[in-house]
């Protein structure tokens, strides 16, 4: 997997993204740090599902949902506020 440079990625994107189809994910950089990779729509697919739930699914996941054992009404005790000298 070489870098493509951005100025590269960018002037030549019918190659980069037919190199991408053909290997597979296609890192671009910008300055010479890498900062985003091209990758094939069905591999994009199997990662989006492959993912950790959102906060939302997981929230509303049945094993997220405990069960929470409340005192009988009156029957909860309070404690006392402290006493000052």
């Amino acid at each position: 997997m070489t870098p493509w440079p951005e100025q590269t990625a960018k002037a030549r994107f019918c190659d980069l993204l037919d190199r991408c189809l053909a290997e597979g994910p296609q890192p671009i950089t910008r300055h010479g740090i890498e900062t985003a990779v091209l990758v094939p729509a069905a591999e994009w697919h199997r990662l989006r599902e492959a993912a950790r739930p959102t906060l939302k699914a997981l929230l509303l996941s049945d094993p997220a949902r405990g069960t929470l054992t409340l005192a009988a009404r009156g029957t909860a005790s309070r404690c006392e506020p402290p006493v000052r000298d």
